[in-house]
């Protein structure tokens, strides 16, 4: 049984301790952002829920593995055709500006450039998933074990960590990649149940592959164990009842260093993306330390304010595909999914712009 679900029972028993705390500290100093409020507890509660089929999603997956799987093929030929028809339609509208012609090519386009990036990003997403699986890569690399001694779990704990940060980091600075992990920041409160608020589609992310510790000789038992490890730390984290760890804030991943993590203020963006060890942000240059002159805002920096769980899910998607399908260029349509979300938001506004007087608008 995977060991940071077996643990669940401890999960709910220190939520309801926190919860007493916060209730304690909002009667003599008011309510917090960090208090327990119904809804959202409910809301992250039903997403760590939905985030345990997501190897249901991974095996799903396996059936369009380009050249693997049953309709690999079919995938490939949809992303070849409708790159093809885009990029005629692209060239249609350019030439024929103005004209009914024009409108209908970029209706097209609109349709074709989703549905070309689609059809890529997933046999990307499965066939680096199927090829850098940690059964595959160890049956590669089995004439290599570490054991179960201190090297092989220092290996363990230490290269999964480092391989988290850079997924970590990369979820945030990509914007196909933020799409996944929206979801955890999507709550504008922050404690315990917070942690638990995970995505459902990390199926469909590229990743620093954790499998490689097999292909250099770790256990894939002690490659999942190490998984588990260092989901469960990341659990307590997730609190505002403890302020500070003293010098293990030099250290480690804290309370006070994840608060930051959760902040929309600009000072707190993106920083402080490491699991257990914060040095990984110090080498890397993505820490920031929480400051008192500046209380962390919990959310994001534009908040849904919904606890539909479809749309906390799909609310980024549906913005991205919008992006895309509003692109003209490939540029752009790659841009919006590769390049960072700020980036995305922006050039999303210049486009709404020129979408408002475009025929495809009418």
């Amino acid at each position: 049984m995977d060991l940071s679900v077996a643990v669940t029972p401890l999960y709910f028993g220190a939520m309801a301790f926190e919860n007493r705390k916060l209730k304690a500290r909002a009667a003599q100093l008011g309510p917090g952002p960090a208090d327990y409020e119904r809804s959202d507890t409910i809301t992250s509660l039903a997403m760590g829920v939905g985030s345990l089929a997501v190897p249901i999603c991974q095996y799903l997956g396996a059936f369009v593995v380009p050249r693997k799987g049953r309709f690999g093929k079919v995938l490939a030929g949809t992303a070849l055709a409708a790159g093809v028809a885009t990029t005629v339609a692209d060239r249609v509208r350019k030439r024929r500006a103005g004209t009914r012609e024009a409108g209908i090519a970029e209706r097209v386009a609109s349709v074709g450039g989703v549905a070309t990036v689609t059809a890529t990003a997933l046999m990307a997403t499965t066939g680096t998933a199927y090829l850098s699986s940690t059964s595959r890569q160890w049956a590669k690399g089995k004439h290599h074990d570490l054991g179960g001694g201190v090297v092989a779990w220092s290996a363990a704990m230490l290269g999964w960590d480092l391989a988290y940060y850079w997924n970590h980091r990369l979820m945030h600075e990509i914007r196909g990649m933020w799409a996944i992990h929206v979801v955890h920041h999507s709550s504008e409160h922050y404690n315990l149940s917070t942690a638990l608020r995970q995505p459902v589609a990390n199926a469909f992310g590229v990743w620093v592959p954790y499998g490689a510790l097999a292909r250099v000789g770790v256990r894939p038992s002690l490659i999942e164990t190490s998984r588990a490890l260092n989901l469960i730390y990341q659990f307590w984290i997730h609190t505002d009842t403890i302020r500070s760890l003293g010098p293990a804030e030099e250290i480690l991943n804290t309370p006070s260093h994840h608060r930051v993590h959760h902040g929309s203020n600009r000072r707190y963006i993106d920083r402080n993306h490491g699991g257990i060890l914060i040095v990984w942000d110090r080498l890397f240059g993505t820490f920031a330390r929480e400051r008192d002159d500046e209380p962390v805002v919990y959310g994001l920096t534009k908040n849904i304010h919904t606890y539909d769980l479809v749309k906390v899910v799909t609310h980024e998607y549906r913005d991205m595909f919008r992006d895309i399908a509003r692109s003209t260029t490939w540029k752009d349509r790659l841009s919006f999914v590769l390049r960072t979300p700020g980036w995305a938001y922006r050039r999303r506004d210049e486009l709404d712009a020129r979408f408002a007087a475009s025929p495809i608008a009418a």
